[in-house]
């Protein structure tokens, strides 16, 4: 590694000779550095953009303006679904409701009832978003179940009323974190069962039925869904 010197003419002010000024050449190792540095400095800052951009701490107008409409647009990149995508799920729905009311009819002379609302919620989630982590079959049981507990206890403790209602609720999202069971229709079986008079007398049993018993014909109407969605498209 060496530098090397050359001898550049300057004519001097008073014009009766010249002196030699010496210009400095920067070697080949020395230039690769200086290029790298600028080629780190290029990322460390791109790198600091795209975390403060990741934070939504970038000060454009242009990036401001759509982070705020963001929520009230399609997913971006999101394709519009094919016919079969919206028919089966929708017939496996009306299936699964005509199911529960037939069962109702059975039921009836024991006062017992298969169709609440939140098997209706379970239908949506089971059949359009079967790859979401709410449409597991561990989450659903075990929030199903977990949660008509919570329930019936809750009313137990404190009674019909407002107390009761946000408790039960409270501990049901609790209880769904806790165990990993996220399933946000079982959140609504506590406030069923302490508005519901005709439940009350299920106690405990509420726990098992309707919720849990419905999600096993909910989960075997599911799997015929989604073989029709993957083999009959159109």
């Amino acid at each position: 590694m060496f530098e090397m010197s050359v001898g550049v003419s300057n004519w001097g002010c008073t014009g009766i000779g010249y002196r030699m000024m010496p210009l400095q050449i920067p070697s080949r190792s020395a230039l690769h550095f200086v290029k790298n540095k600028e080629a780190l400095l290029l990322k460390s800052v791109e790198l600091r953009r795209r975390r403060t951009r990741g934070l939504g701490i970038v000060a454009s107008t242009d990036v401001a303006s759509s982070s705020v409409w963001e929520d009230w647009k399609p997913a971006e990149g999101a394709s519009i679904p094919c016919l079969s995508d919206i028919v089966w799920p929708s017939a496996g729905a009306f299936a699964a409701m005509a199911l529960l009311g037939k069962m109702d009819q059975i039921l009836a002379p024991k006062g017992l009832s298969m169709t609440i609302a939140p098997l209706g919620a379970v239908c949506a989630v089971l059949f359009t978003t079967p790859s979401t982590p709410a449409a597991r079959k561990y989450n659903m049981f075990m929030a199903q179940i977990g949660c008509a507990a919570i329930g019936v206890t809750a009313f137990t403790v404190f009674g019909p009323g407002w107390l009761a209602r946000s408790a039960g609720l409270a501990a049901c999202i609790a209880y769904m974190i806790w165990t990993r069971a996220i399933h946000p229709p079982a959140a609504s079986l506590p406030l069923l069962f302490i508005d519901g008079v005709k439940l009350h007398h299920l106690n405990f049993w509420y726990a098992f039925f309707p919720g849990a018993a419905g999600c096993i014909l909910l989960a075997l109407i599911q799997e015929v869904v989604l073989y029709l969605k993957d083999n009959l498209r159109f």
